[in-house]
């Protein structure tokens, strides 16, 4: 496996493409499932559909001598545009076959119903969460001029946890992720010690909870949920969506459950020191000023810590303000 390095302004850069090549049986299968026709050249993710990244994966197939009308299959991670933005664009010119989680099918597709339904939520979310009518604007409008980022819209052979996809040579196991985004899947490799893990765990910075999916529901439980089930595997390395790879997964996933229990410990803080608030307000007190897509994330992450600390009873929510019940609480008693 090939790791291309993407670049990528516009969120968090360091994007990762992995190549896969060299197979002459390859399927998709599942428990008592058929098989389909071979693929030799296979992408894991493609990039943002910027130009400058649409070179980079160019350029980085054109070094082992192959070019976008020569990939064979690409497997997406989820549907975040800076993992899928290109798979519509190289299935163009390749007819390759895109796989990604049935979650995330109807948005890699660009369905309409499904967009708009993601574009409502957010709306209503961002009322829910208390953030000002000035900043919503800005959002919108940060939105509107990233509109052409998003790609071309791809046919999709939607995929399931647990699936097969024999690809490029390798064999890759569909290991459902979700947290981050909905249909987030991680992909072990050929049965084995490592995996390819999209954002599920990067190595430098925490995947944004919250905000960055809002169809998720209960966002920060099940993105524990994942931590877990990756850290039961205890693989020997993984291959994150950006940055490098980690050497020590486990641990990794380990120190992001630490992370978040000291999170949860400084919401609790706010609303122990400014009384009840909504999510917007925490987030100020957490975060600061915000900006682009953070006008999103922020809040989103408040909203997860503020979510998950109300379902295990330690916070009530009333007329938009989280209060605490108990005058103090342990984070690790809920995280």
């Amino acid at each position: 496996m090939d790791r291309i390095r993407l670049g990528n302004e516009e969120f968090e850069g360091r994007n990762n493409a992995y190549v896969l090549a060299g197979g002459e049986t390859p399927e998709v299968s599942r428990e008592g499932g058929g098989a389909a026709d071979g693929d030799d050249l296979a992408l894991v993710d493609t990039g943002i559909a910027t130009p400058g990244v649409r070179e980079d994966l160019r350029d980085g197939l054109a070094e082992r001598g192959d070019a976008f009308a020569d990939v064979d299959a690409i497997v997406l991670t989820h549907f975040h545009v800076d993992h899928a933005g290109l798979a519509g664009e190289i299935q163009a010119e390749s007819d390759a076959t895109v796989y990604v989680h049935e979650a995330d099918a109807p948005l890699v597709e660009g369905d309409s119903d499904a967009v708009a339904a993601v574009e409502r939520r957010r709306r209503e979310l961002l009322e829910e969460w208390g953030v000002p009518e000035d900043e919503r604007a800005e959002l919108l409008d940060f939105f509107e001029a990233s509109s052409h980022i998003e790609g071309e819209p791809a046919d999709v052979t939607p995929i399931a946890d647990g699936d097969v996809l024999e690809v490029g040579g390798r064999r890759l196991e569909a290991v459902h992720a979700p947290g981050h985004a909905a249909g987030l899947c991680c992909f072990e490799l050929d049965g084995g010690r490592e995996a390819v893990v999209g954002d599920a765990l990067l190595p430098v910075y925490t995947p944004n909870v919250g905000g960055a999916d809002v169809r998720v529901d209960r966002p920060l439980k099940r993105y524990l949920q994942t931590l877990e089930r990756l850290a039961e595997r205890d693989y020997d390395r993984v291959w994150p969506g950006h940055r490098d790879p980690i050497e020590d997964p486990t641990a990794r996933a380990r120190e992001i459950v630490d992370h978040h229990r000291e999170r949860a410990g400084n919401v609790v803080d706010v609303l122990d020191e400014h009384g009840p608030a909504d999510a917007w307000t925490v987030s100020e007190h957490l975060f600061g000023d915000l900006e682009g897509i953070h006008i999103l994330h922020g809040p989103g992450k408040a909203f997860a810590h503020l979510d998950h600390l109300r379902h295990e009873g330690a916070v009530t929510l009333e007329d938009g303000a989280y209060r605490l019940i108990t005058e103090r609480v342990s984070p690790r008693e809920i995280v």
